[in-house]
């Protein structure tokens, strides 16, 4: 992920979050002018809260409480941001009552961040600290000029399948194009005609979004002192095209990503791929112990063959707004995503394929990783060059909360025949457009 394009994405990134968030008011979002009340003091350690989903996260805050004195993490896992887990924390920020750290996706950094949700922690993250990650996602969580989060993991794109069914399928390679991923689809749904290549999950669009980054397209751009919004450039078209034709031909499954249904499917060898990211050889690790050495990782295929990804979450840990304890937070999180410690405690799970957003770390990841699902494979170098191939110039908007939930919404219909994709990203761009405008962002396209 150090590649200049990928550098140029970034760039492009940070200038699009700077122009929309000062045209909210960031300044208005926190300061972080209690910082110093997270310090230990005479009664003892400092006790904060934290809230979080990825995999792996309760090992790392048994390990953080086991290796020092001053600071006490509380863990309350909460459903992943896509299954709730955003609504309760902004429900809990409104309330009052949010916990002091928590983790955010980067799409939905910017979101939180223009609703005053975050706590500005520039003075707790001295130029030291920052090098130590890559400048990608530096600059991923670096709004208006100031630190709203420390990065945890980057998420190029990768693309799991079953050895074994694509052996007796005929299939000898994994496929380094989308026609040859619907070629194998067809092949696997002939050998088995119960098993499908792989997943459109409804209720995530960011699977779709990666796959409209990866395909060239750019949702947001910034025009002076406005905002660009155009979902449905060729790029996104031909996109949607290609997926709502595979589901029309039903060579894949439709299923609530990481569902009973979707994980039922895995285990009974009725779904024999995933299109996922780095974290989801993790994922996979954990759903399917009984696998061992069935599973193989493999790039993203792309229109030409040639390597291209975009990047399918990818989490931060923020501090809440009203949190009073955010030095002692933001010493939890430096520890959890900067230390030999706290990366070997998140990967030695079994659970959690994480890509460490701090580049020192990636070898000690790679070594922690027991990845028996994959026979020895060595994902974490595929992982290092997936990174790379990630397409520059994609943007996140500020109010990626309404897009997703118009696109979750309307994309829960497509499998009844219930509208397209395309016409869910439609109705997404509108949807999006007019919360712009609610929030007195200034719109062109």
């Amino acid at each position: 992920m150090t590649s200049s394009a990928t550098a140029r994405r970034v760039r492009s990134t940070a200038l699009i979050a700077v122009t929309a968030l000062s045209l909210t008011a960031l300044a208005a979002c926190g300061s972080g002018e209690d910082a110093d009340a997270g310090a230990a003091g005479k009664n003892g350690p400092v006790t904060i809260t934290f809230w979080g989903w990825a995999k792996g996260t309760k090992d790392v805050v048994d390990a953080f409480n086991a290796a020092q004195k001053d600071v006490k993490v509380q863990f309350q896992e909460i459903p992943s941001g896509n299954a709730g887990g955003y609504a309760k924390i902004s429900n809990a920020v409104k309330a009052g009552n949010a916990p002091d750290v928590f983790n955010v996706e980067y799409p939905q950094l910017p979101d939180f961040v223009s609703q005053g949700a975050v706590k500005d922690i520039s003075k707790l993250v001295p130029a030291g600290l920052k090098a130590k990650y890559l400048p990608q996602a530096v600059q991923l969580t670096t709004l208006g000029g100031s630190t709203w989060a420390l990065p945890l993991d980057a998420a190029p794109q990768t693309f799991y399948y079953r050895k074994d069914v694509f052996a007796k399928a005929h299939i000898t390679t994994p496929p380094k194009t989308w026609d040859e991923f619907r070629a194998d689809a067809e092949k696997i749904k002939k050998a088995d005609p119960k098993a499908r290549i792989a997943t459109f999950f409804p209720d995530d669009p960011s699977t779709f979004e990666a796959m409209a980054w990866q395909a060239g397209a750019q949702w947001f751009k910034t025009e002076g002192d406005a905002w660009k919004v155009n979902f449905t450039d060729p790029a996104t078209q031909r996109t949607a095209g290609y997926w709502q034709k595979m589901i029309d031909d039903d060579l894949i499954d439709v299923a609530p990503s990481f569902s009973q249904q979707w994980t039922a499917a895995l285990q009974k060898g009725q779904t024999v791929g995933y299109l996922g990211a780095s974290w989801g050889a993790g994922v996979l690790g954990g759903t399917l112990p009984d696998q061992t050495g069935k599973w193989a990782a493999a790039p993203i295929p792309t229109a030409d063959g040639n390597p291209a990804s975009g990047m399918l979450g990818g989490s931060t840990f923020a501090v809440s707004k009203d949190s009073k304890k955010a030095e002692a937070a933001v010493k939890f999180a430096e520890w959890a995503t900067t230390t030999e410690a706290g990366i070997k405690a998140r990967i030695a799970s079994g659970t959690s394929s994480a890509y460490p957003a701090a580049p020192a770390l990636v070898p000690v990841a790679k070594a922690s990783f027991k990845g028996a699902l994959f026979q020895g494979q060595d994902v974490y170098t595929l992982f290092q060059d997936a990174a790379k191939s990630i397409r520059p110039d994609w943007a996140w908007g500020p109010a990626m909360g309404v897009t997703n939930n118009s696109l979750k919404d309307s994309f829960a219909g497509i499998q009844g025949g219930k509208g397209s994709i395309l016409d869910s990203v439609k109705g997404a761009q509108s949807a999006t457009t007019k919360e712009l405008g609610n929030r007195g962002i200034k719109v062109t396209g």
